[in-house]
């Protein structure tokens, strides 16, 4: 698999954990890691490792996004300042 189909996938759908891109592109977890790691080494990407807990049980992973890119802000009322 190629890093770059994987680095334009994150590019359209944004911020996502390893396990995501994985299911969605129908491809190895250990393949997205690889391809997440050399576009983090190249600084492509910024990505961070999480746990999540699906059904109860602990999830370790890498949550990544197009390095350079902050997301969206939460809808909804916002402070006064």
């Amino acid at each position: 698999m190629d890093a770059t189909l994987i680095f334009q996938y994150l590019k359209k759908h944004g911020q996502l954990a390893d396990w995501e891109i994985a299911s969605a592109m129908d491809i190895t977890l250990a393949t997205v890691r690889d391809s997440l790691t050399k576009l983090s080494a190249k600084g492509d990407i910024s990505q961070c490792t999480v746990i999540r807990f699906l059904d109860g049980k602990p999830v370790e992973g890498m949550l990544c996004r197009v390095a350079g890119t902050i997301p969206p802000k939460a809808p909804g009322r916002k402070p006064n300042t």
